[in-house]
């Protein structure tokens, strides 16, 4: 692996649409993605019309630890969780590593690659947020999907690029 490969995961909150304007944006750029989707994810990908986005995708299996996310040796550029279930990233706050998106983003952490994770939840309870600063500190960084109005989005499109573009940056990578 080398450090242009982003890993993408994307898990069972609501929201399969910016996982979809990632990897388009991610394909205009040239960037190479590797996607991991928890059974959840799968499901919700499906009932947000969505199951097509992976095509043409390196897809890990979620129960794959031999897969080369799973190891800091595996030279990943960072790793988006887009979007994030709360409860994933409760589990990435745990340190579970009990699939494989949980341990890249482990990995990401002890390895001090950028990880952004951006849940899609509201509203917030206590635990969330404790989960959150948590990460926070940790090193991740969250970006809730909270689209902005600034570039004055036409359409829904538009609307949820404003957040794919602040995942990009965090990421190092940027095209727009």
């Amino acid at each position: 692996m080398n450090k242009s490969v982003v890993l993408l995961g994307i898990t069972g909150a609501s929201g399969s649409v910016y996982a979809k304007r990632f990897l388009l944006h991610a394909k205009e750029c040239g960037l190479n993605v590797e996607v991991i989707v928890t059974k959840t994810g799968e499901a919700v990908l499906k009932h947000e019309d969505c199951e097509g986005i992976l095509q043409g995708c390196k897809v890990h299996a979620i129960d794959d630890f031999f897969a080369p996310p799973a190891t800091g040796s595996s030279c990943y550029a960072g790793l988006a969780v887009l979007p994030c279930s709360m409860g994933t990233l409760g589990r990435i706050a745990a340190g579970t590593s009990d699939n494989l998106l949980i341990r890249a983003a482990d990995v990401c952490l002890k390895e001090s690659r950028p990880l952004v994770l951006v849940p899609r939840e509201m509203p917030l309870s206590e635990i969330h947020l404790e989960n959150m600063l948590k990460l926070k500190r940790a090193g991740a960084t969250i970006i809730p999907a909270c689209p902005h109005f600034y570039k004055h989005p036409k359409n829904m499109d538009e609307l949820v690029d404003t957040v794919v573009e602040r995942v990009a940056s965090f990421l190092h990578y940027s095209c727009v």
